[in-house]
């Protein structure tokens, strides 16, 4: 009896159910074809096949006629069994995706899913879900100035307009007031510049949160940093302005100021539409007027109100600290280099200057400083057309060449010798690469270079070599 029962089941899904279900009472003439069609939301015409079907084929005619059987398009067994056969010979560890290119290589064509699908029937493979980690949203901090989150943006703000823009946005993590500027470029030079406006307009915040670029963290091509205690000029500053520096691992957790660049890209944009900007100038014009307003709209009260900025001391030079340092030798005349300039520095001068190290400050506005120690020294570029003793500084061994020439001339003049010449005589096909020889002793011409001297014919280096004995 139940074997009878199970032949005579018919696996139907939920939706062939209830489209038996509405059309039972129109086999049965209780309901109109019209009104089938209405509940199905089909045609009366499809409504009219169906029942031609139900009724010369009974319930099974709603279920589809390849169900339950191998589809026309399959793989044949034959070509299943070669596959897993080479997958499982050189291929067992490999994944789906990489195996099917190795597989092509050697003529073998299948599909990746249909790959994956077999190799999971045969237990070679195992599913994979990627699942997202879990976040959890970081409370704000209590005081206005305990952490500010920096980062810049790069969009078209101008829409084509004009001059390329970039958007460079510090938000508080308390309260959510923010203070933007729009630069050229993202650069260390125009981060140090939104920084020091923070600064005079709050004070120091007690940490400033970034992400892992390479103006906040060094990097070295990919490579692990030789030096672990290593930082950036920003980062150099931010030590000096005693503000903790926090890098993110992931643009979700610094995601208040992430979130500030949607509503920016939104609404400043459109905003720097209707004013027609085309430059930099003009969008920052644009953007001091909208500050106050989107401050007022989207900031919010600080859970404690008392404000963690601390104020700027006397020490804190910020031309100085929000500048680009170099460190540099200074040579025995008093010379620095940088970026293939010369520097002459003037009087006075201070103990352990000479080959001492200096700090050359490239500031913000274009100027340049230079410090030793905690004093600032005056100084001139040495130009290629400047006076003796301002020219630009000959190597080493070139000084000392002169040198030797000069205090050679002096002895010659003491014994009542005719002096030499103290500049290069001119040399015929010389290379011009090594100082000039001395001139030739009075009586003797020099030889002409034209004539090439060679050894003569049982000079010993065209003897053949005999061997070490």
């Amino acid at each position: 009896m139940i074997e009878v029962q199970d032949r005579n089941r018919v696996a139907m899904s939920q939706r062939e159910r209830d489209v038996l279900k509405v059309m039972q009472p129109v086999l049965d003439g209780k309901r109109t074809q019209a009104e089938a069609a209405r509940l199905l939301k089909r045609s009366v015409r499809q409504i009219r096949r169906i029942q031609l079907k139900l009724q010369a084929g009974g319930d099974t005619a709603l279920v589809h006629g390849l169900r339950g059987k191998p589809s026309n398009h399959r793989y044949e067994p034959a070509f299943r069994t070669k596959t897993l056969k080479a997958y499982k010979q050189r291929y067992h560890d490999f994944g789906p995706t990489f195996a099917c290119e190795k597989l092509a290589d050697e003529g073998i064509e299948v599909g990746v899913e249909t790959l994956r699908r077999w190799l999971l029937a045969e237990g070679l493979w195992e599913r994979h879900r990627h699942r997202d980690p879990h976040r959890s949203r970081r409370p704000r901090r209590s005081c206005f100035g305990e952490l500010i989150q920096m980062d810049a943006s790069i969009h078209d703000w101008l829409e084509g307009r004009g001059e390329t823009i970039v958007l460079i946005t510090m938000i508080d993590d308390a309260t959510s007031r923010l203070l933007a500027r729009f630069y050229p470029a993202g650069t260390v030079q125009t981060h140090m510049d939104l920084l020091g406006r923070w600064l005079r307009k709050h004070g120091r915040p007690l940490a400033l949160y970034t992400d892992r670029h390479s103006i906040f963290e060094p990097h070295e091509k990919g490579q692990p940093l030789a030096d672990p205690d290593a930082t950036t000029q920003f980062g150099r500053a931010l030590g000096e302005l005693d503000i903790e520096l926090i890098r993110a691992h992931s643009p979700q957790a610094k995601g208040r100021v992430e979130r500030s660049f949607g509503t920016a890209q939104d609404r400043w944009v459109k905003e720097l539409r209707l004013a027609k900007v085309k430059t930099c100038d003009q969008a920052n014009a644009v953007l001091e007027k909208l500050l106050p307003a989107h401050n007022k709209q989207f900031a919010k009260p600080a859970g404690r109100p008392k404000d963690a900025h601390r104020f700027l001391g006397a020490s804190h030079r910020l031309e100085s600290i929000l500048s680009i340092q170099t460190t540099r030798v200074v040579s025995n005349d008093y010379v620095v280099r940088l970026d293939n300039r010369f520097y002459q520095l003037l009087p006075p001068v201070y103990p352990g200057e000479r080959g001492g190290r200096v700090v050359i400050e490239e500031r913000l506005d274009g100027t340049m400083a230079i410090r030793f120690g905690k004093r600032y020294l005056k100084y001139r570029e040495l130009t290629a057309g400047s006076s003796v003793g301002s020219s630009t500084p000959e190597p080493p061994e070139l000084n000392a060449k002169a040198a030797d020439a000069r205090s050679g001339k002096r002895e010659r003049v003491r014994s009542g010798e005719k002096p030499r010449s103290a500049g290069i005589p001119p040399s015929v096909g010389r290379s011009g690469r090594t100082p000039a020889a001395p001139d030739p002793a009075e009586g003797k011409s020099a030889k002409s270079t034209e004539q090439r001297t060679r050894p003569d014919e049982n000079h010993p280096w065209r003897k053949p070599f005999k061997g070490l004995k």
